[in-house]
């Protein structure tokens, strides 16, 4: 309205004190508008969106981004001169930053999207050329060549310096309003000119149209629509699927034993959450490999959801196979590896830098959290992409190959950091090792896998088919003529000791494996029995002496806990072990002809004496032999982790579980609602502790009122057990278990009827 003024018209035009006193009495006015936060967070979402869609460009998509920001609003046709690159491929690039709608076209032209320039700016290479965007009364090309033409070589000099140097620069003592006659120095040659245009804080800026001209029209001097090429070689496909398929199977096979091992002697999670070092040599060691490898597979392992922490026997965290481990062995291999290869395909996990140092100069370990990127995946599929693209019968030459991928993934993604190229050479040799590539091309079962599709049909009919039986030497050795089934394999190597890996698996039998297997509850005569199913020929003599002999021997010392007793009834075998040599540390001590009691812990005496040539066992309270198995531990499985296909049974269990513990709940919930009183008194801890000891006696469930750590109130019926240290012990009806509850959290008791 004519002559209106608006609020900020008339707040400009009162005195401090007077604003001052308006402010005191409206603090609102002071205070931003509602729809102001808003704002902000849509241009910060913008700006995030907008550096995805950048990030997403290829070096050619960049190249003619920037050069719109340089041009200006500009035609398509004077956009194509202005890109070092085929006028095709540029106008393609065009067409694709449209529809990201990163450019936009209009009656007058076409433009860059507001807020680009911005997001490209101090980025320097892969898709900028760090000019300035063009003057808007920019003369003609012809003109600034003309004036580039009149520069001395000083100020030639001069200019160029400026050019690499990012555009700007101070210019000192020099007059930056002065005509091309008055100018005495260099930069004021190019100050006169126009070449150099000033700036406030005394900075001089090189104009977009000048740094065109000294690239001689283009925003860069060397083309961009030009492609790494990836080196190859010539290698036969059906080579390729075979040794990876190979590979495929190491890793599957490599996995269980690495994680039936764990099942009973995992080992402790480090304060930081990872997997110590000695424990990752031991890993190494283990399974036959390197440190790296053995890194990649326990990552692997990790990652498919097949390895967690969970409270070991002493309640120290430890790492040990989840529940999914027991359904995903018994799968078939093929599906087996489809979950740990989609699992590392995905996974933001980076193993290549266990081992490596952190920028603190501390060394990354094993499972550690922090060992993540948010690129990894990204980098790991555009790597395999790259291998996808190879003509049938063409791999990645070795030694400049794996250069030529990551140089070809840097021009798909030149503004990712430059740890990208080392997740993409890692990626590569982490598919080898996995078996998704080998001999430096991708097997056909992993383009499936990259595609979204299930690779194990494709797999399966490249895996050997498992045996069901071994042959038995005269040397007191089994040779697996291949990959053995799953539960032969488990049986064989508590019996047997792995002697040696590859197409056939030797296995040697030992009085420690004997023994080890009658330590697991096995009898000489179902050793016998074993042996004698799963060998295709006959059981040598020697391996029969071996079983009889280590079982006539086996528990002829029988050890207990006093700190701890050996009892037999051959008094001689105990005097053997009282006065042997080495026997003077054991504290051993004769109680009676028949038995012997000793200082040292049961734990360590036990193989102390079979140190000294013993087999004994260990003797349970009544008398009987205690089997020696350990106990298999299992953690719950994440939630964010994927199940396998064939986990079917598992999940309904799991579903039938979760809507039993979800009925309790509601019942309990229900009682409460009927038993809840009309007015609930707030009680005093001592008030509390004294009703709470008369329901204890009575053993009579109650109604208590409970606020957690948050602040949060429940109620819920209990059935108290005990009141000791301010903490009350209990059964709680709504989740079926037994817990503590802090007295002085309680606000109120009720007694309630007993639950039906």
């Amino acid at each position: 309205m004519p002559g209106h003024r608006s609020l900020a018209d008339q707040l400009r035009s009162w005195s401090d004190e007077r604003l001052s006193r308006l402010l005191h009495e409206r603090p609102d006015l002071a205070t931003p508008a509602p729809h102001d936060s808003g704002q902000l967070a849509s241009r910060a979402a913008t700006r995030s969106s907008l550096m995805r869609a950048l990030d997403g460009l290829t070096r050619l998509e960049l190249c003619v981004l920037d050069a719109l920001v340089v041009a200006g609003q500009t035609t398509p046709e004077e956009l194509v001169t202005l890109v070092r690159a085929v006028p095709g491929a540029t106008s393609a690039a065009l067409d694709r930053l449209l529809d990201l709608a990163l450019a936009w076209e209009s009656t007058a032209g076409v433009r860059a999207l507001t807020g680009v320039a911005e997001a490209m700016a101090g980025v320097r290479g892969g898709g900028t050329s760090g000019l300035h965007p063009r003057s808007a009364d920019a003369p003609p090309p012809e003109e600034v060549r003309r004036r580039l033409d009149e520069l001395s070589p000083a100020a030639r000099t001069l200019l160029e310096h400026v050019a690499e140097q990012g555009g700007e620069a101070t210019t000192g003592t020099s007059r930056h309003h002065v005509s091309v006659a008055d100018a005495a120095t260099p930069a004021e040659e190019l100050l006169a000119r126009r070449l150099l245009v000033p700036r406030s804080g005394g900075v001089v800026v090189l104009p977009g149209e000048v740094g065109l001209a000294l690239r001689g029209g283009t925003t860069t001097r060397e083309p961009v629509d030009e492609v790494p090429e990836v080196v190859t070689s010539e290698r036969s496909g059906d080579l390729v699927d075979r040794a990876a398929a190979g590979a495929a199977f190491e890793v599957v096979r490599r996995v269980e034993l690495l994680l039936d091992q764990w099942s009973t002697a995992p080992p402790t999670a480090l304060r930081s959450g990872g997997l110590g070092v000695r424990d990752l040599k031991a890993t190494a060691t283990l399974l036959h490999v390197d440190e790296p490898t053995a890194a990649l597979l326990v990552e692997t392992a990790y990652a498919a959801g097949l390895l967690a922490t969970a409270a070991d026997r002493d309640g120290n965290p430890a790492w040990v196979p989840t529940d999914l481990f027991d359904s995903w062995s018994a799968q078939e291999p093929a599906a087996r590896w489809a979950t740990l290869a989609r699992a590392w395909l995905d996974t933001a996990r980076l193993p290549s830098l266990v081992g490596r140092r952190d920028p603190q100069g501390k060394a990354w370990n094993a499972l550690q959290p922090e060992l993540s990127s948010g690129l990894a995946a990204e980098a790991r599929r555009m790597a395999l992409e790259v291998l996808a693209e190879l003509p049938p019968g063409t791999v990645v030459a070795s030694g400049t190959g794996p250069p030529s991928v990551v140089a070809r993934v840097t021009w798909l993604r030149p503004r990712r950091p430059r740890t990208r190229a080392d997740q993409v050479a890692a990626a590569l040799v982490e598919a080898a090792v996995l078996g998704l590539c080998a001999l430096g091309g991708l097997a056909t079962y992993a383009r499936a896998l990259l595609h979204g599709d299930d690779p194990a049909p494709a797999l399966a009919g490249l895996l050997p088919e498992p045996v069901d039986h071994v042959l038995l030497q005269a040397d007191l050795t089994a040779v697996a003529p291949g990959p053995l089934e799953s539960s032969l394999a488990r049986r064989l190597q508590l019996v047997a000791d792995v002697e040696s890996r590859g197409g056939a698996t030797v296995y040697r039998f030992t009085p420690g494996s004997v023994r080890r297997a009658l330590d697991s509850g096995w009898t000489a005569v179902e050793l016998h029995e074993f042996v004698g199913s799963v060998s295709r020929t006959p059981v040598p003599q020697p391996l029969t002496y071996l079983v009889d002999d280590t079982a006539r021997t086996y528990g002829a010392v029988r050890v207990g806990a006093v700190e701890a007793f050996l009892r037999s009834d051959d008094e001689s075998a105990l005097t053997e072990l009282e006065h042997h040599p080495r026997a003077a540390g054991l504290g051993l001590r004769r109680i009676a002809p028949t038995v012997l009691v000793s200082t040292t812990p049961l734990d360590v005496l036990l193989p102390r004496l079979r140190e000294l040539g013993g087999s004994p066992v260990v003797e349970a309270p009544d008398g009987t032999v205690h089997v020696a198995r350990p106990d298999v531990l299992r953690a719950r499985t994440p939630k964010d982790r994927r199940a396998p296909a064939g986990a079917s049974a598992r999940a309904a269990a799991h579903r039938t579980a979760a809507a039993s513990a979800v009925v309790t709940a509601i019942r309990s919930g229900d009682q409460a609602a009927r038993t809840r009183p009309a007015t609930a008194a707030t009680l005093s801890p001592g008030g509390s502790l004294a009703a709470l000891r008369e329901a204890v006696e009575t053993r009579a469930p109650v109604l208590i009122s409970y606020v957690d750590n948050h602040g949060t109130s429940t109620e819920r019926i209990i059935d108290p057990v005990s009141v000791e240290g301010g903490q009350l012990t209990a059964h709680d009806h709504r989740s079926d278990d037994v817990r503590t509850f802090a007295v002085h959290r309680i606000t109120s008791v009720k007694p309630v009827a007993a639950s039906p």
